[in-house]
Order: structure tokens, then sequence, then C-alpha cells
């Protein structure tokens, strides 16, 4: 879908507005989340590559167009929105970059009507993406090195959430997705088990679980507490032994005190010489009890995540803005209590150690030897820079950002933000263009007046 109605109402009505009266000036505006969640002490930039495919395909068909008219759009409106196409440029945080408040998660240059009409759907994508992968981190955070699979499919609020879920969730290293579709569309590994109604259909536990491993013999977990839980191990056990697949089984615990059901279940595996069959705990978790059971020693090898992570429960929204920040060569700001935004295209700067990020203009120097610039140009004239980087380069980049993440800001409970300082000229150009502002709403002085 070209998605030119992909957008707010609003957005159309400023549009046509510009169109009308020749406002053809380049324009920039930056997307970024103003304030953290409460319980974040840091966000993964994700959904870039949903943003690219959106503005490459940019326009509006005859059928949108005869939509528009019905709505109130007159004749020349509707010849004006016919031409628009997304020409402009992009420069972006790659993704799987962890970011702060106030830092672009993407800057978009173009005609000011384009560049509007865009806003709502950059938006959406870069939310939907941002708060999943920052909600997996934690995750990530939590299990220390035990693998995690994304079981969220069916909780998501939609399909294209539960793809972004999977996705996303793969970025930060989620090592497989129970979502068939989201596996083969990036290539992911897919995982899954099956359902305490598959145990019920059977007229016994031993029936059903011999009935899937003869079917499955290649990837058999059993779920194991549809009735009695330890008992569900060792009917596990002797199905694995009658089929002779011992080295290659797990068991699944979805229910009940996690911590002692994954001993005990320990036990027993290793007493009958199943040492190597790996125990895989699911049911609601959040990253809290992930931590707890990882800290406590509870011998899990691996977490199904769902709900928690694929609607990130406690933190469902961003606060992300899109605001314009230069048009026609002329910064940009707006100075609202509480929500003043930086003017000009920026720059940020970061250093690898414990110093906070610097925000600068962009053709800003570096702040000092060995700062990196995060933002770099991905879109030019409408069409990509370079194909979409291969998911394992994003996940390399989340783990080495992580690395470097002051461990004050990846605590999970009562985490620090990291300070993002600015640079001299983004200072002295918010002073300059405060002013201005003030000037051209009646508010000052004009400049160079005494």
């Amino acid at each position: 879908m070209p998605g030119g109605l992909r957008t707010d109402l609003y957005e159309l009505n400023m549009a046509v507005s510009y169109l009308r009266r020749g406002m053809t000036g380049p324009s920039t505006f930056s997307l970024y989340v103003r304030k953290l969640p409460k319980h974040r002490g840091f966000l993964v930039a994700a959904g870039l590559q949903d943003c690219l495919d959106l503005l490459e395909d940019f326009s509006f068909e005859e059928d949108d167009l005869r939509y528009l008219g019905t709505i109130g759009f007159d004749d020349r409106a509707l010849a004006d929105l016919a031409g628009v196409r997304f020409d402009g440029e992009v420069w972006a945080v790659p993704e799987g970059t962890i970011v702060h408040a106030d830092e672009p998660i993407l800057e978009v240059t173009a005609p000011i009507a384009v560049a509007q009409l865009v806003e709502t759907a950059l938006l959406n994508r870069i939310t939907l993406h941002t708060t999943l992968a920052s909600k997996a981190a934690r995750y990530v955070l939590a299990a220390e090195g035990r693998d995690l699979v994304d079981f969220s499919f069916r909780r998501t609020h939609g399909m294209d959430a539960a793809m972004a879920a999977a996705r996303s969730s793969a970025i930060v290293g989620f090592a497989a997705t129970s979502d068939v579709a989201a596996a083969q569309t990036y290539g992911l590994q897919v995982a899954g088990t099956m359902a305490h109604s598959f145990i019920e259909a059977f007229p016994s536990e031993d029936l059903a679980f011999r009935s899937f491993a003869e079917d499955h013999p290649t990837r058999t977990t059993f779920l194991v507490d549809t009735y009695d839980t330890l008992n569900g191990v060792r009917t596990a056990i002797a199905v694995a032994r009658e089929l002779g697949i011992t080295d290659r089984v797990g068991i699944r615990l979805d229910s009940g005190d996690l911590d002692n059901l994954a001993r005990a279940a320990r036990a027993i595996l290793d007493a009958e010489g199943l040492s190597n069959a790996r125990i895989f705990a699911s049911g609601g978790l959040d990253e809290f009890e992930v931590a707890e059971l990882v800290h406590a020693g509870a011998p899990v090898d691996a977490f199904g995540i769902g709900t928690q992570m694929g609607v990130s429960a406690d933190a469902p929204y961003l606060d992300t803005v899109y605001k314009l920040v230069q048009y026609d060569g002329r910064a940009s700001m707006k100075l609202s209590t509480a929500k003043a935004s930086p003017p000009g295209p920026k720059q940020i700067w970061r250093s690898g150690g414990e110093e906070g990020d610097v925000l600068g203009l962009r053709d800003d120097d570096p702040p000092a030897y060995g700062w990196e610039p995060l933002l770099e140009p991905v879109m030019q004239d409408g069409s990509r820079l370079r194909p979409d980087p291969p998911l394992r380069r994003l996940q390399h980049r989340f783990q080495d950002e992580l690395v470097r993440l002051p461990t004050k800001a990846r605590r999970l409970s009562h985490p620090e933000h990291v300070a993002v300082g600015r640079s001299p000229a983004l200072a002295a150009l918010t002073v300059q263009t405060q002013a201005d502002a003030l000037t051209r709403a009646g508010l000052g002085e004009p400049r160079g007046s005494d």
C-alpha cells in the first residue's frame, strides 16, 4: 500500500496549505523521545527498515484522491497531492543502537509538505519497534546468557505488532520466535512445543507424549505440567527412553513454583542419566521474575517470553515527537513549557566511556578525539543509500553498545538516565533561535536592536 492515507487528517490539512502557497522549501524534522519511561535507563532504536520501506513507496493512488474529495478537499488540493512523492533524505542511527532522551533516532529533510505528511507513519513505526526492542533488552539483561524465545504473537496488539516483536527481540539477542511468518520473513530460528490442550485431547499423558515424539523426533520438548509436573517429567523420560531420543529431549514448565519445580525436575533428569536434557520455563514471566530465577540459580536453560514483552506491559508507549528544526535555511524550535525542541539538524557524539553523549549540530566537529557520530545518511532523493544490513550486524551492534553502556543505566530497578550534553554550537543556536522565535511571535525585539 503506497501509504498516502496512512496519516492524520491534520497532516493533510497542513500539507495542502503549504502546497497551495508554494511553500516548497526544504525542511528538517527530528524524531526523538522527549522523556524516557520511569523504569527505562536506555532505549534501543528500531523500526528504521519499516520507515524506509514506507518512504520509498509513499504516494497517493487514484482511489486515495477520490476519497479525499469526499471529505472536503477541493480539486486544487487533490491535484497538488497527486504528484507528491518522498524525494528527500533521511539520517538515522542504525537499528540496535542504544539511545537516550532528546537524541534523534532519525531526521527527515524534504519539502515541508512531504516531510509533514510522513510524520504520523514514522512515529508509529519507530515508537512500536523501539518500545518492544527496549523491553526485550531488559530480558536479555535479566537472563544473563540463557536463551530467550519470543512467545508473544497471541498477545500482541495486532499482526504488525507481532512481527515487530519478533524482529525487535531478535535484534537484542532473543534466540528464536514462535511466530512462523516472522521467522520466514526475517530469517529467524523458529521454536515451539505443544499446548495443554494437546495433552488433554489424548486418553493419557503417556500417549500424548509418545505421539508428539513420534511425529517430531528432532524437536521434542514435553510440556510436563498439565496434570502433575514431576509425574509428567517421569513420563517424558519413559517415552524418550522407549523411542531412543534421550539425547535430544527437553521439558517445559509453564506454571507453579518454577524455581522448586526446575530443581526437582533437574534432579530427576540427572538421576535418570539425562543430564543434557534442557529445561524450558514460560508462563507470563516479566524480566524481574527471570532475574530472580537466574540469581537464585534455578536450573532453567531457556525462557519463553510472551505477553509482558509483546505489549511492553510496564511501559507500553514512548513519548516520541517529530519536531521541525529547520525550514528553508532558517533554524526553528518550539518554546512550549517543558516541551522546548532544540533547533537545527543534529548529530549525536558518543565516546564509548562513562561520559554521557553530546548532542550537537550536524556539521559540528567531534567533542574530542575518539568520539563517534551515531547519525548517518541512509536515504537520499527518496532512495535507500545501501541495502538493509543483515540482522546479525544489528545484533552485534546492540551487543557492543550494551557492553559500553554505564552500569547505572543497565539496572533493571531504579536505573539512572545517561546525561546528554549539548555542544557549544547547538547551545548558541538555541539561544539565537529562541530570540528569533519570540520576535516573530511579537514578544521580543529584532536581533541587532538596542
